[in-house]
């Protein structure tokens, strides 16, 4: 007869040894070391705080093998980091044995928080995936969404993975955004600006150029976006020469919608402006005189003006521009 403890044991050693292959030592802080993630063949995906050295790092391999390493790119915005390693240096590890993703996670599974933070092998600690949460604003950018979990982030697992019964890696885990919180990436947010790292060397934001804050929608106003909305962005402010004054948005115009996904308040436009939409044009639905009508707008990428640091700390709305 079968013991469904001792099965559910052997299946989370088999999850452990499994995604274990793929999580690796990384080197590059003045304490002890943290953990990172078989990306590809020769990538490494981190946290990015735990990189504090541009130069002399390296990372440890599963069979111990220590692999010279330098930044191909990082977003302090969702702390994470890509490392490209040097195999050239005689080790008999070729490349790294790349992770597994698993499909999106769900509130109440069983999950195993991993990592690799010294030679003595991996570690693991067991728990359940507590919550799902964001949007949510970092302090240089933001996370679309972010899982909670009750595993123990034990010293040195920044970096490393959250796995599930399987194996496959659910997402990964850090401690980058201080408050004394450990959160999990989801896999599929963190593969995708790990591919961006790897490709550009730093993470494309979009750029707008309009000061707005969010407001309640009228009922009237809900009834001809044929959807039940609460809120949008009342745009009280358009920066001259942007893609916004470019697209004819004016003061008073209610940013309701992008790509037929409403937009409801600041989180979600940050989220809707990472990435892809850089360089590309897209629909924007907004309210204007209380009707709605669709406007395309060139998203280009963010530059960087302090002055407009200015107006972001000290509350007169929010610039979807240079921030």
């Amino acid at each position: 007869m079968s013991n469904v403890l001792v099965d559910l044991s052997n299946s989370l050693a088999a999850a452990t040894e499994k995604a274990g292959k793929s999580t690796v030592t990384v080197n590059a802080r003045r304490r002890m070391p943290a953990s990172g993630i078989a990306f590809a063949a020769d990538l490494v995906l981190t946290a990015n705080h735990v990189v504090e050295f541009d130069e002399e790092i390296s990372v440890t391999l599963p069979d111990g093998s220590e692999i010279p390493a330098k930044i191909a790119g990082r977003d302090p915005g969702t702390d994470l980091a890509v490392l490209r390693l040097d195999f050239s240096t005689g080790s008999k590890t070729k490349t790294l044995t790349p992770a597994e993703t698993a499909a999106e996670a769900k509130v109440g599974q069983f999950v195993l928080a991993l990592g690799r933070p010294s030679r003595e092998g991996i570690e693991a600690s067991l728990g359940v995936l507590s919550a799902i949460n964001g949007p949510a604003r970092t302090p240089q950018g933001t996370l679309e969404r972010f899982y909670r979990t009750d595993t123990t982030p034990y010293p040195g697992f920044s970096g490393g993975p959250l796995v599930d019964a399987e194996g496959k890696i659910v997402g990964l885990n850090t401690s980058g955004f201080g408050r004394g919180m450990a959160i999990t990436i989801p896999a599929s947010i963190a593969w995708k600006v790990a591919e961006q790292l790897a490709a550009h060397g730093s993470v494309r934001r979009g750029y707008l150029g309009i000061r707005s804050q969010t407001v309640e929608i009228p009922a009237a106003a809900q009834k001809a976006l044929k959807r039940e909305q609460a809120t949008g962005l009342l745009i009280i402010g358009v920066e001259t020469d942007s893609p916004a004054e470019k697209a004819n948005l004016t003061v008073g115009d209610i940013l309701v919608g992008f790509e037929g996904h409403p937009i409801t308040d600041h989180d979600e436009l940050f989220a809707y402006l990472a990435g892809d939409v850089v360089g590309k044009e897209s629909t924007f639905e907004i309210l204007r005189g209380g009707q709605p009508q669709p406007v395309k707008i060139s998203v280009t990428e963010r530059p960087s003006a302090p002055e407009e640091e200015e107006h972001h700390r000290h509350g007169h709305g929010h610039w979807h521009g240079r921030r």
